[in-house]
């Protein structure tokens, strides 16, 4: 069994990893996780006004692709040595391209995917939405949400 969890450096996520771990442990599964950078997330940034929370969003984001990918080799570096401290090995990869795609894509060679879901508010979801929610609705794998 093949299990991939997805991460973005919340407390969320951390403990799908967690989760994830219990689960591969009991089935004798690997683990892959992922994070992935959207290089066309570069491309929103300049001088027009900010129109939406989506819009400020995308401008909070550092200007360089070299940033975002140290950023995110970062990252699962962390994740890497939090599977190591519970005991685990786990393979890492960093994937391009909007989160959801991306991940839903990639997703396709594994047995079940495990993404932690930051549990903002109805209101706040509404206007950015929720990566976890997008990649539940397109992925053909169990998914496993974890708070």
């Amino acid at each position: 069994m093949r299990v991939l969890v997805a991460v973005d450096g919340s407390d969320a996520a951390k403990n799908a990893l967690e989760h994830a771990i219990e689960v591969a442990d009991a089935m004798d599964a690997t683990i892959t996780v992922v994070h992935a950078v959207d290089p066309n997330v570069y491309e929103y940034g300049g001088t027009d006004p900010v129109v939406s929370l989506a819009d400020a969003d995308r401008r909070l984001v550092i200007e360089k692709i070299e940033d975002a990918e140290e950023r995110a080799m970062t990252l699962l570096e962390e994740f890497d040595a939090s599977a190591d401290e519970l005991g685990t090995s786990v393979e890492t990869e960093l994937l391009y391209g909007d989160p959801v795609e991306a991940i839903t894509d990639y997703a396709d060679e594994f047995d079940a995917l495990f993404v932690g879901h930051r549990g903002r508010s109805e209101r706040t979801e509404q206007l950015l939405g929720s990566v976890a929610k997008a990649i539940v609705e397109r992925v053909t794998i169990p998914v496993t949400v974890v708070r």
